[in-house]
């Protein structure tokens, strides 16, 4: 079954690492995919859009509006490009990291509050996950790769979970960076298990804060 994905964020972000990953879990599965990055004039700080076609033989690279089953954005303002990509019935994954541009640091721009991005995701789409920068782990001290904990998200919080194994996707991502793999290990089920993490704190818990799913 096809399975289209758009990444945006961030020169530096390891946005195309994440589709890299992808791919290569896809080839080693033997899933017909394509895999097309754009980048911005800077090669850190600069745009960076990934697109990503899973199971599509002989498809064209790019992703029309309101085609993509999976939308990825690594950066709060640059997410708002990845919108017009997002089907109704796909999933809309935010890793809520900040960048300033250079603009708002400069105080000439406005930079996008949380809200007001969501719900512009929302409009476009009804399945929306928010990742917090700061549930991404630690291993002695130093935080794991943030792009690795949004990685394994997408596999435990999106139907590519279903398409694509997630511990082919680890086992060549331990083969990539064998000296990082205990760090790397760390981070993907961390994401992993975000979606399981999740779930238990929406059944735990109502708005207001009572007890829900039974427990007393």
């Amino acid at each position: 079954m096809s399975f289209d994905i758009v990444l945006v964020g961030v020169g530096g972000q390891g946005v195309l690492t994440i589709g890299e990953l992808l791919f290569h879990a896809a080839f080693d599965a033997d899933m017909p995919a394509s895999l097309t990055p754009t980048k911005g004039m800077a090669q850190r700080g600069g745009f960076v859009k990934v697109e990503l076609r899973l199971g599509r033989e002989g498809a064209g690279p790019r992703i029309g509006e309101r085609a993509a089953d999976l939308v990825v954005g690594m950066e709060r303002s640059e997410a708002i490009k990845g919108i017009p990509y997002a089907k109704q019935d796909g999933t809309f994954v935010l890793f809520d990291h900040v960048w300033e541009p250079t603009g708002v640091m400069l105080g000439t721009d406005a930079y996008p509050a949380l809200d007001d991005v969501t719900d512009a995701i929302r409009e476009a789409t009804s399945n929306v996950v928010i990742l917090n920068p700061a549930d991404v782990p630690c291993v002695d001290g130093r935080a794991v790769p943030a792009n690795v904990y949004v990685l394994g998200a997408i596999l435990g919080q999106s139907a590519l979970g279903e398409r694509l194994d997630p511990e082919i996707v680890e086992r060549i991502l331990s083969d990539r960076w064998p000296k990082a793999a205990d760090s790397n290990c760390v981070a993907f089920r961390a994401g992993l298990a975000s979606g399981e993490l999740a779930l238990g704190e929406f059944l735990r818990t109502s708005p207001d804060g009572e007890l829900r799913g039974g427990e007393q």
